[in-house]
């Protein structure tokens, strides 16, 4: 089943055609048995949530994105830019009571899909705000434990993500200890793109955790210094994040380990 954010009476042979040919300017969903998408248009999946389990990470770089919990594992504040259908939020949400979240999304249309993909409203500790992610870090003082960045469009990571600036602003408003974490999406040349803008500005304190077969990159930005990486140090504490959250974190050290090995080689293959 496929629902728009159309009024009745609408022109249903227009927005048919729009769809196919990719200019349907509306986010929209897809039901499909027991998981609702969010979609910007046929060919790309942006959120997804299983009907009987909302608050589940249905996704693999959504996981992913949560390795922070590695080097912090009970952040006072957390930063989302991109609400999506809200599978980090609501996460983050449930699974850590004590973390304060901020959600910005620039697009009124996503925000108007919330209660469909039961985004929990706001309290004293949760909030949606509608406004421009890189206009927002702008304005904040040092003050993020976490910034979780997943905004992306038909293309790629959204136009207001792209630019240097973007990337001093969030590590000038990050705390001491914090860590940007952003999910590289798009072509392999935009994704070289941007892992370039993030060593200008983070230098060598960043990780990757790589997304199979999608080609994302999971890029852990630390405004300090880089994490010493000891698999089997963190192997515990991996051990003890899976029993509590559900995902696997042990793998996704043995990965980021992989990742930190080849990244050092890379010197010398150039």
């Amino acid at each position: 089943m496929l629902r728009l954010l159309e009024p009745p009476g609408c022109d249903h042979n227009s927005i048919w055609q729009r769809l196919f040919e990719g200019t349907y300017g509306k986010p929209f969903i897809v039901d499909s048995q027991l998981r609702r998408f969010l979609h910007f248009d046929l060919d790309a999946v942006q959120s997804a949530m299983h009907l009987e389990r909302p608050d589940e990470l249905c996704l693999a770089y959504t996981r992913k994105m949560m390795a922070f919990l590695l080097f912090n594992r009970a952040p006072d504040r957390i930063l989302l830019l991109g609400l999506g259908g809200g599978s980090l939020a609501k996460f983050c949400y449930r699974r850590l009571p004590d973390t304060v979240i901020t959600a910005v999304e620039i697009n009124p249309d996503v925000i108007a899909l919330r209660e469909e993909f039961r985004i929990p409203a706001d309290d004293d500790r949760f909030r949606v705000i509608r406004g421009d992610g890189a206009n927002y870090v702008e304005q904040l003082p040092p003050c993020k434990d976490v910034i979780l960045a997943d905004a992306c469009d038909r293309v790629g990571i959204a136009p207001e993500l792209n630019a240097i600036a973007f990337y001093q602003n969030a590590r000038r408003c990050l705390t001491p200890e914090g860590v940007l974490v952003i999910n590289v999406c798009g072509d392999p040349y935009g994704r070289a793109a941007h892992l370039l803008r993030i060593r200008q500005v983070f230098g060598d304190a960043y990780l990757t955790l790589r997304v199979r077969p999608d080609g994302n990159v999971i890029v852990l930005a630390f405004k300090e210094r880089c994490p010493e990486i000891h698999a089997e140090r963190l192997a515990g504490r991996a051990s003890y994040l899976k029993r509590h959250f559900d995902l696997d974190f042990p793998r996704y050290v043995r990965r980021i380990a992989l990742d930190l090995k080849l990244r050092r080689w890379e010197p010398a293959l150039t």
